[in-house]
């Protein structure tokens, strides 16, 4: 099932969901590198790459929601992805109470750090969700696709 939004042929919820995922794992890296280090610069990094991840949360997720409402009701695939959906609104919730918890150069700690290590915790279980949705149901890969398909430039029209 292709996906509804796509640039130059390719999804563009697959394409933005990466960067979030990485900045907010790597945000709670860095607060923990900063702790045990006592860096504050470490620190900072870790807020400024949870703030980029939350807004990159943000962005990606109307994209999945349009996708989501492509799939037919009454599969699997719809019941997954609402699983998945649902998942990631509450890691961005954890990770929004985690940044409104701490201090800009401060390292998260208590309550700060635990939503972040929950938030990390359930967004791999949302990507493996993400992951049987692409790689198990063919949500957003193109009916054309195989190993020998043309280029998607030659079709990217959205």
């Amino acid at each position: 099932m292709k996906a509804r939004v796509r640039f130059l042929g390719h999804p563009v919820h697959q394409m933005l969901v990466v960067f979030p995922l990485g900045l907010l794992a790597t945000s709670v890296v860095f607060d923990v590198m900063a702790r045990l280090a006592h860096r504050d610069d470490w620190a900072v990094a870790g807020y400024w790459a949870l703030t980029a991840g939350i807004v990159g949360a943000l962005v990606a997720a109307p994209f999945g929601l349009a996708d989501w409402l492509k799939v037919p009701v009454g599969t699997r695939a719809r019941r997954i992805g609402a699983l998945h959906g649902a998942g990631n609104a509450v890691v961005s919730a954890l990770f929004v109470a985690a940044w409104c918890m701490r201090e800009p150069g401060e390292p998260a700690q208590g309550w700060s750090l635990a939503c972040a290590l929950a938030g990390v915790g359930l967004a791999l279980v949302t990507a493996w969700l993400g992951g049987e949705l692409v790689s198990r149901l063919g949500v957003g890969v193109d009916e054309k696709a195989g190993l020998d398909a043309p280029s998607s430039l030659r079709d990217a029209k959205g």
